[in-house]
């Protein structure tokens, strides 16, 4: 029987807030591809994130690798989104009163 050949969809979603999610769960790109940077194998980021396959995880980590450009962008906008948002919390929220409040 002859292997056959067809392409399969990415398990890479968008959702409604523009975060890049693995297979329909609440892993984000992100924590994927920083762990393959600090360098976890994929068997290593499948057993960090249970609700992650090993195929889903080779996937995002191929794509990655074939878009790096495109994804290192995306991945460049979301960390700038990430310290806007983190900014703007701390202004409201100063870390040294929160401190205090714990603490006292």
């Amino acid at each position: 029987m002859p292997l056959t050949l067809e392409q399969e969809a990415l398990p890479l979603h968008q959702d409604a807030h523009g975060v890049i999610r693995i297979a329909r769960t609440r892993v984000t790109l992100e924590s994927v591809i920083s762990l393959f940077e600090q360098g976890a194998s994929a068997e290593e980021i499948a057993l960090r994130y249970d609700v992650l396959n090993l195929h889903e995880v080779y996937a995002t980590l191929s794509y990655f690798l074939g878009h790096r450009q495109e994804t290192q962008a995306y991945l460049d906008r979301a960390r700038q989104r990430s310290l806007v948002a983190r900014r703007n919390t701390e202004r409201r929220l100063p870390v040294a009163q929160i401190r205090e409040r714990l603490i006292g």
